[in-house]
């Protein structure tokens, strides 16, 4: 009963057994390729940084882009947190790959202290615009990847490991494009 209790009522330990679950294959993002939807215009949705700094998506067309919506509150969250960081890990010197992790709460410090606590080096983003709902409809975690020319490729709602190998060869198939 008390771990029950326990898996309930403290958020770190849903994640620790949402991590164990990614790690033995439950959770994986659907990364079938299908027909990518028609060009998304993404220009006019705004994410700005701690510092103040606002990225359009509609700047990145070219790119492929990976957003994640997420909150420190959340426990599916937390558990996904280490696959994004090897998937970042990964990817973040190239030139073509655009990673936002957007806090849905916009508390950058107790984020940033998240981060820092985790040694995670991901860029923590807060919503400065509207967003459609075809990207984000309120469900924690989100994480959403266009293609280069803006088209919504993967859009996962709930947590999953993306640092699973068919989701690296899906972003390499993406970047290839």
């Amino acid at each position: 009963i008390s771990a029950i209790l326990i898996l309930l009522f403290v958020p770190s330990a849903k994640a620790f057994l949402l991590q164990g679950l990614m790690e033995i294959g439950l959770f994986k993002p659907d990364t079938e390729v299908k027909a990518p939807s028609s060009t998304t215009d993404l220009a006019g949705v705004r994410f700005k940084d701690a510092k103040g700094n606002v990225v359009d998506l509609g700047a990145l067309k070219g790119k492929v882009i990976f957003v994640n919506f997420w909150a420190t509150w959340c426990p599916p969250c937390i558990a996904e947190m280490p696959a994004v960081n090897k998937l970042y890990e990964q990817f973040k010197d190239h030139k073509d790959v655009v990673f936002l992790l957007v806090d849905a709460d916009g508390q950058f410090e107790r984020s940033q202290q998240f981060m820092d606590k985790k040694k995670y080096d991901l860029p923590v983003y807060a919503v400065a615009s509207p967003i459609p709902k075809t990207i984000f409809k309120g469900s924690l975690p989100t994480t959403v990847v266009f293609d280069k020319l803006g088209r919504l490729s993967y859009h996962g709602e709930g947590a999953a490991n993306y640092a699973d190998q068919k989701f690296v060869d899906f972003i390499n198939q993406l970047i290839k494009m």
